[in-house]
């Protein structure tokens, strides 16, 4: 108390949490532990006084980048964002889809089913980079199948999924638009979303502002937009979420190359200190809680990593890795061989026409060559022993199998023999959720008076198809999906919370570095040299 006295009467900044002692000669007794804040003004004063910090019951994030447009120009940072963006939010214990190169009704899938992991008290985040458009107040996000002249029915309008996001009753609504606010003259169209509620939990984090453009850069190593590129500086600080986006806005305004191009908007009515670091409280939802956790992991379940074994006595290990929530990577290793074979490779080819995979870069030696951003890098026991990656992606919208092809020559023979064998491994990652098929305009939730006996989601959700599938491990689930799986003698290591480690079903390795990728429309060099960036060149996310 004399300390407390003291820095009132001296005006001093002071935090911290204090209890009180009461004793005789016979007995003591401690009060309940009180957070204290003394502020710069006087005791009377209350604004120095500390809000009590918001818990979350859940966090939960969806994040889609879309760079691969058929009729517009194509992007490059949207998938070195969101996967930044993905391993960020992971370490603040978000549960995070991330998903690139959707056309509408996937997105349109994708969103109902980011509604039904909400619920009361959870944060909901929504992040998208891509093309987009702003008309009479309204956000837009274009799908790659947008048509040339597109208009807000060829698109997801912002503004719906906020109001249905409230329906969820959640604790705190944050979206992230990376993308153009320029009026779109082809349509229009006013659109009407259904009646906000008073919640004063909304947050918009514009990229640029009205009627402005958002740009992309190539860095030396890989491309990001420019809203990117400061926000992952300061998305993990323990501040209120309008204070830290003030912060990025602040950094972007000191950046020479995007002034008067681009300047990050804040819209808010966040009246608590609700920030992205802020605890998940689940005692009172425990139920709930964990049928959040046993809907997400539907979606990011990986086959079981295998063994082949070859007529020539050759053991292949075929093991699988998710680079986002509908791309990922398959590779192969030779684990065993006979001797009189000198030299073989284990390939993945007969890919079905439905499968996006780009045949040019199939069975590299390594993630960079294969186009893979996972910071992966092989630590085998020998170089006889090396891997080959194939990229799978649109997952969304497949079943998935393959063949493996194994190519070996004989000490005593010139010419190559070649084995097959057929895989299939059925509906990886996000595939289950069967995103192509419509969705219902409104989803029920996963009500806290649900406990996991009796949660059930036949008519409303895709999730409960694959819930067989993990049912087993449903009390494990965290960052990961974590399942008993058989694996070539190594035993499978969950992947640590906050590295930027893949979802693997062998041991995961460490990593290669990210691949380089190709930006468009360049500027003069001499103007990019503030900051640390080595920008060579900067094209628009154009709307039209």
């Amino acid at each position: 108390l004399f300390m407390l006295i003291n820095s009132l009467m001296c005006r001093v900044l002071h935090r911290g949490e204090y209890r009180c002692k009461v004793f005789n000669l016979y007995h003591q007794t401690w009060s309940d532990t009180a957070t204290i804040t003394i502020g710069p003004s006087s005791v009377t004063d209350a604004s120095w006084v500390e809000v009590d910090r918001g818990l979350a019951t859940d966090k939960v994030a969806l994040l889609i980048g879309n760079m691969n447009y058929v009729y517009h120009t194509q992007l490059c940072a949207p998938i070195s964002d969101v996967h930044e963006l993905t391993n960020l939010l992971r370490q603040m214990d978000f549960k995070v889809v991330s998903l690139l190169d959707l056309n509408w009704q996937e997105m349109h899938s994708a969103v109902t089913e980011f509604l039904l992991l909400l619920d009361k008290g959870v944060y909901g985040l929504l992040y998208f980079a891509g093309h987009g458009y702003e008309n009479y107040g309204n956000s837009f996000m274009v799908p790659i199948d947008a048509p040339e002249s597109y208009t807000s029915e060829h698109c997801l309008c912002v503004q719906n999924i906020l109001t249905r996001m409230q329906e969820k009753e959640t604790g705190l609504n944050v979206f992230l638009l990376d993308m153009c606010r320029k009026r779109n003259f082809n349509d229009d169209v006013i659109v009407q979303p259904g009646l906000l509620k008073v919640t004063a939990n909304i947050v918009f984090g514009y990229a640029t502002c009205v009627d402005a453009e958002a740009y992309e850069v190539k860095r030396e190593d890989v491309s990001n937009g420019i809203f990117i590129s400061f926000l992952k500086r300061r998305v993990c600080e323990d501040e209120k979420v309008t204070v830290m986006l003030d912060r990025v806005a602040e950094d972007m305004g000191r950046f020479e190359i995007t002034r008067g191009r681009q300047a990050l908007e804040l819209r808010s009515n966040l009246s608590e200190r609700r920030s992205l670091t802020d605890h998940i409280q689940t005692a009172d939802c425990s139920a709930s809680y964990k049928a959040r956790n046993l809907q997400w992991a539907v979606a990011h379940v990986l086959p079981t990593s295998h063994c082949l074994q070859f007529d020539c006595g050759v053991k292949v290990q075929l093991g699988f890795a998710a680079e986002f929530s509908n791309i990922m990577v398959i590779y192969t290793r030779i684990l065993e061989k006979p001797k009189e074979i000198v030299s073989c490779s284990a390939q993945l080819t007969d890919f079905p026409q439905s499968v996006d995979v780009d045949l040019k870069k199939s069975n590299q030696e390594s993630l960079l060559e294969a186009g893979s951003l996972l910071l992966i890098k092989e630590d085998l026991p020998s170089p006889e022993a090396p891997s080959l990656y194939t990229r799978i992606r649109g997952l969304q919208r497949l079943r998935l199998t393959f063949t493996v092809c194994l190519h070996y020559i004989y000490s005593n023979m010139d010419e190559e023999v070649q084995e097959r064998q057929p895989v299939t491994i059925g509906k990886p990652l996000v595939s289950k959720l069967n995103l192509h098929e419509p969705r219902p305009d409104r989803v029920c939730s996963a009500s806290s008076s649900f406990g996991l006996d009796s949660f059930n989601l036949p008519e409303c959700s895709s999730f409960a198809e694959g819930f067989a599938s993990v049912s087993s491990a449903s009390n494990t689930w965290s960052h990961y999906a974590e399942t008993d799986r058989a694996s070539s003698g190594a035993d499978c290591q969950a992947s640590p919370r906050g590295a930027n480690v893949p979802e693997e079903t062998d041991c995961p390795d460490l990593l290669d570095s990210p691949e380089s990728l190709v930006a468009g429309k360049s500027l003069p060099h001499s103007q990019v040299n503030d900051l640390n960036y080595k920008f060579s060149d900067m094209c628009n996310f154009h709307s039209y």
